[in-house]
């Protein structure tokens, strides 16, 4: 199975019609259709690493101030505690917790819904431990490449430029708008993802002082790490939906096969 790091932005894009929604359909119907998901969530952020190992998932809202419509999407995908176990049995080390109440959040089911909108393959996630360094995420998924062969689509949710204190509410559908900072940043993490720096992009805190403004906090930046940390030698990456909004966030998203 390829990989995909998607960027998530605004929840409304769950429920809306947009560019970025077209490149999600648009992506599923290129590549194989997976017999389960595992997905790293921006905003499944724990202390110690984690996976859901319920049978059932629930659909978390974990957003506040939008429509009442976005409250009541439900994405039923059903569970797969196997992988879950298989994720535990590949890295017997780190101690995963099997986790029995989290379940969907907007990170997953904002865009994989509109991947597969009957909601008819299984989903898991994948907690992001705060305590570790970026090395630790990047190296952690590569233990997991063997789940590829097995039809498992692995996806990181997230935004690679994400400073949701210096958005511009009132422009956030004008398109290809970037503070100067912003599209310094969305160029230069671009340029280092095209050309595998990949070690510069784990140490994204020796950056730029513009890249440090689009990554204030790492939630929504680790998940690219994980993503990239699978690429094997033979394949490339290509962008899509790679557009600034907002003024300071990206819906860069990619795929590596």
């Amino acid at each position: 199975m390829p990989l995909l790091f998607l960027g998530h932005g605004n929840p409304m894009n769950a429920i809306r019609e947009s560019i970025f929604v077209d490149g999600f359909k648009q992506m599923a119907q290129q590549i194989e259709k997976p017999k389960t998901i595992l997905c790293i969530s921006a905003h499944w952020y724990t202390k110690g690493t984690k996976v859901t190992a319920m049978p059932n998932p629930r659909t978390i809202h974990d957003f506040g101030g939008f429509p009442i419509e976005l409250y009541h999407v439900q994405y039923p995908a059903p569970g797969n505690p196997e992988l879950a176990e298989q994720v535990i049995a590949l890295n017997p080390e780190i101690n995963i917790e099997r986790d029995y109440e989290w379940g969907l959040d907007h990170g997953t089911w904002s865009v994989v819904k509109h991947l597969y909108p009957h909601a008819d393959i299984p989903v898991v996630q994948l907690s992001i431990d705060y305590m570790k360094p970026a090395s630790f995420h990047f190296e952690l998924t590569k233990k997991l490449i063997s789940l590829r062969n097995q039809g498992v689509l692995i996806i990181g949710s997230g935004n690679i430029v994400h400073n949701l204190r210096a958005v511009d509410y009132d422009n956030m559908d004008e398109i290809d708008y970037g503070y100067p900072w912003a599209t310094e940043a969305h160029d230069e993490i671009n340029n280092l993802i095209i050309n595998k720096k990949y070690e510069k992009l784990v140490d994204y805190k020796n950056l730029s002082e513009a890249v440090q403004k689009a990554i204030p906090s790492p939630d929504h930046y680790l998940p690219l790490l994980y993503i990239l940390g699978l690429q094997q030698d033979n394949e490339k990456v290509s962008l899509f939906n790679d557009r600034l909004v907002g003024g300071s966030l990206s819906m860069t998203s990619l795929i590596v096969s």
